[in-house]
């Protein structure tokens, strides 16, 4: 038999041409497909060969009605940066594929009333075999209960532990911004002002937490802050605040990489030089720090790596496997060009000529 028939004949290889390659039966193909025990090493070596010989892809429909799964993987989201999100999509689809699931994706309106319920009937619509649910869907009250509640797995990725889901994987946003805090206070910055994001968001209000409990262990005040909703707008519309105070900040820290760009946007148009006599900070370590002139100093989110250790999870409590004891990955300080030492006036002033 020729070995390559099924593509010299203009079709995909089926699970029969499988078994025919490798002198075996559909059924024991299937049995190797589905990891079943009942299989001799030797025969699950040639079915594995055949499969890879003749790029053998099992159905997914057929997988599906065999194991009464959908192998689909949902992610719900409403998240506006279109950078942290495809870095969360791309590290959720690694691992999806490699353990055999698609992905889909949703956005879910928060502003709107009935915010579980578009989860749920998103959930029920795309007969997903489970969830990652994404910040700020992930603090929605209610919902790891509502989606037990609809036995519907779910993993979510948050800034503090929450109840009710199947795992967490945690982002200690707080500390982080507690390091950017001492990392501008050991540059000598006194005069340090802070864009937040909306504090009706866990990051957000972790970040501002993290921020101002740091700049209280360092004796230092916040000079001013001022609510933002993590776009560029409102970047700008606070910058235009804080730079008009007298005397200026000689640091703003701003909870997202978008609205640091806002910040330095300002600065350039009133010809206040970054990073000196003015240091930025951001938060994210998205694309956009590297993007930005002079380049962002940031706290770096391991996004891709996080959504593959939530999916590989998710997964896991799907095919009823023990979730394993994994730690969250570290965020981290990353230091650009945005950023250096506070002007000796500056330091002198607060008597940190040292």
């Amino acid at each position: 038999m020729n070995s390559n028939a099924s593509f010299n004949n203009g079709h995909e290889p089926t699970i029969s041409d499988v078994a025919d390659r490798a002198g075996v039966s559909i059924r024991t193909v299937s049995r190797v497909l589905n990891n079943s025990p009942r299989v001799s090493d030797d025969t699950r070596e040639r079915i594995e060969q055949a499969i890879a010989a003749l790029n053998f892809r099992p159905s997914l429909r057929a997988r599906a009605l065999a194991k009464g799964r959908s192998f689909l993987i949902g992610i719900v989201h409403n998240d506006r940066n279109a950078l942290v999100l495809d870095t969360v999509q791309r590290g959720v689809g690694r691992e999806a594929t490699r353990r055999g699931y698609e992905v889909i994706c949703h956005s879910t309106p928060l502003e709107e009333e009935g915010a579980i319920e578009d989860v749920l009937a998103f959930a029920r619509r795309s007969r997903i075999d489970g969830l990652i649910v994404l910040p700020p869907v992930s603090g929605i009250i209610g919902l790891p209960q509502a989606l037990q509640a609809e036995q519907v797995a779910a993993v979510a990725l948050s800034a503090v532990p929450i109840d009710g889901y199947g795992s967490v994987i945690l982002s200690r946003e707080a500390d982080a911004a507690g390091a950017v805090a001492d990392y501008l206070v050991a540059l000598g910055h006194q005069r340090i002002a802070m864009v937040t994001g909306p504090q009706s968001m866990i990051s957000a209000i972790e970040r501002r937490r993290g921020f101002i409990e740091a700049l209280d262990r360092n004796r230092v005040a916040l000079l001013h802050e001022i609510e933002g909703d993590y776009s560029l707008v409102s970047g700008v519309a606070a910058a235009e605040q804080l730079l008009s105070l007298s005397p200026l900040p000689t640091a703003i820290f701003a909870a997202n990489d978008i609205m640091a760009a806002g910040v330095l946007k300002v600065a350039s148009e009133r010809r206040i030089a970054v990073p000196s006599p003015l240091s930025v900070v951001g938060f994210d370590g998205s694309l956009v720090a590297e993007l930005l002139t002079p380049a962002l100093t940031t706290v770096a989110r391991p996004f891709g790596e996080m959504a593959e250790i939530a999916t590989h999870q998710l997964i896991d409590l799907v095919e009823g496997l023990p979730l394993p004891q994994v730690a969250p990955p570290p965020l981290r300080l990353v230091i650009a060009q945005s950023t250096t030492a506070a002007l000796i006036g500056d330091r002198q002033q607060f008597g940190m000529t040292n």
